[in-house]
């Protein structure tokens, strides 16, 4: 992977993982690094899930399917720091 791809890479998981922490209705005790690795983590998943079911040359549902595994992913980090915070 030549360094844009790997900036492009940085700059779609950070816009995608902020995505989902505005969509997941609660505080979450994570920080920028943190929903940075899963907004990228979100979006490799996502495009990997479009690829099998043969829809990512979509953009849109390429990036809804992103934005949904990325705010999952949100909402189980947030729930384990919040209980490892609480004991």
């Amino acid at each position: 992977m030549d360094p844009t791809g790997i900036i492009s890479a940085l700059v779609a998981g950070s816009i995608i993982g902020l995505i989902a922490r505005i969509l997941v209705p609660s505080m979450q005790p994570i920080g920028c690094i943190v929903t940075i690795i899963i907004g990228i983590i979100g979006a490799f998943v996502g495009l990997g899930i479009a690829y099998y079911f043969n829809y990512a040359n979509q953009w849109f549902f390429v990036l809804i399917t992103q934005v949904f595994i990325a705010v999952i992913l949100v909402a189980i980090t947030a729930a384990i720091f919040r209980r490892g915070s609480d004991a």
